[in-house]
């Protein structure tokens, strides 16, 4: 079960959407975090076992995350589990529902770090949780903007 929910209404098709979202090397466009995305190893797009590193900053602080795409269905879901080394540290997932507007986006995030590394880290840099759900409200409506910007009329 995700830790944390946020949902955009959307006024574009879902399959547009969708190939917004899974062109993973963009997300710096939206988030207020991710930089960027890098991907590793043969597989360059989408796809489930696709890999990736991941660029973030915040403030002066830059890290480094990798990442490996767990579901890809086209017009509906993106997720991706996020490790730093061998840990897990969180599963990013984009449901995409179509509705009377266009469709419904709901990001979910689900914090995998274990509770020694979330104390730690949350003491030093601030709640992991309060940033992303300010994060994921800012990257749902710059998706939302640059989609309904790029829509066909529905």
């Amino acid at each position: 079960m995700s830790d944390l929910t946020d949902s955009v209404e959307i006024a574009a098709e879902p399959a547009a959407v969708y190939a917004l979202i899974s062109d993973l090397p963009r997300m710096g466009s939206w988030s207020p975090e991710c930089t960027g995305i890098t991907w590793r190893g043969p597989v360059r797009s989408p796809e489930t076992g696709a890999r990736f590193i991941g660029h973030n900053r915040r403030g002066r602080v830059c890290w480094s995350t990798f990442g490996e795409v767990v579901t890809a269905d086209p017009g509906r879901a993106l997720a991706f589990e996020i490790t730093v080394g061998p840990v897990k540290v969180a599963r990013w997932e984009y449901a995409i529902d179509a509705s009377d507007r266009g469709c419904t986006v709901t990001e979910r995030w689900t914090d995998r770090r274990p509770r020694v590394a979330r104390r730690v880290l949350d003491a030093a840099m601030g709640s992991r949780e309060q940033t992303n759900i300010r994060g994921m409200r800012a990257t749902l409506e710059a998706l939302r903007d640059e989609a309904e910007l790029v829509a066909d009329p529905i």
